[in-house]
Formats: structure tokens, sequence, C-alpha cells
């Protein structure tokens, strides 16, 4: 399979996104692909990829929600895989409303499995389409940050940014 990335810059810092037909592979605040491709699984991880000025939709996306439209990314097709209980909890991080964030025990029950906060943290970690799959919006019980792959002044940043307290 082969694939294409584009690099723009955002107010969070240097955004790069991965995506074949479309679709993300991976993304997140990095300029360098070396930090996306080992997120990518490896069935799906590309032979080739292509540097391109931008990416349609994708880019589009990308600078749209970083100017204020935060649900710009919703419609954005993604493609990982794993196993059912992490396909399912990417999917429920996709139901988190922009400005709205949820705790690591209410993700696991959007998931599908209140006990496994644990299992759900660990799908945040492995998330490779950072914002389009928002990990960002999952807080810890006592409402602070916890990790982001990203750093977490740009978790803070996207939190702010989508409830308007910029």
């Amino acid at each position: 399979m082969s694939a294409y990335y584009s690099t723009v810059d955002t107010p969070a810092g240097a955004f790069t996104a991965i995506e074949a037909d479309g679709t993300v592979l991976a993304s997140g605040w990095t300029s360098t692909i070396d930090d996306l491709v080992g997120l990518i699984h490896p069935r799906l991880r590309p032979a080739q990829l292509t540097p391109r000025a931008e990416l349609g939709d994708v880019t589009k996306a990308v600078i749209t929600y970083h100017e204020g439209d935060v649900n710009a990314i919703d419609a954005v097709p993604v493609r990982q895989e794993s196993g059912p209980f992490m396909m399912a909890a990417w999917d429920a991080l996709r139901t988190v409303p922009a400005g709205d964030p949820v705790t690591y025990t209410e993700y696991a029950a959007l998931a599908g499995n209140a006990t496994a906060v644990r299992a759900a943290a660990m799908a945040c970690a492995r998330n490779a389409a950072a914002l389009f799959v928002p990990c960002h919006r999952v807080l810890r019980l006592d409402g602070t940050l916890g990790g982001f792959r990203w750093g977490v002044q740009t978790k803070r940043w996207l939190l702010d940014h989508e409830a308007g307290v910029e």
C-alpha cells in the first residue's frame, strides 16, 4: 500500500498526518514521520510514503479545527487495527464531544466495559490517529490531564481550544 504525508503549522505546533485513500493512518503534533510510522499497525503500514504539500480533506480539517471549528475533524475517516476492545475504544473516543472531556472510567464505560479502565487508558496510549481519534478528551478521575504522547502542554491547549478558553 502507498500512502502520503503532509505537515502543517498549527497554533499547537507542527502537525503531521499520514493518509491512504483519504483515510488517516496516523497523525500527531510532530514534523517527523518517523514519530508516526511505528504507530501504524504492521498490517496497515504502507510500503511507500510520499510527501505532499497537503492532503485534501485531511489537511483542510486540521486547519479548520485549529482555526476554531472543533467539529471539523469528525467526518475524516480513520483506519486503525487491533483487538475488539481497542477498536471499540477508539470508536468510542470519536463520540466524546469537543469541550466535554470524560474520565478514564467514563471512557471505559463508553467503550463497552466499565471495569476496563486500564485497557481504556492503553487504547489512548496506542492511538495512532491523534486529533481525529481525540484521546486528548480523556482525563484522570480527579480531573487532571494525565499523559499525552504529544505533550501535556499540547493536551492543555487542545482542551482549552475546544472549551473556547484560549
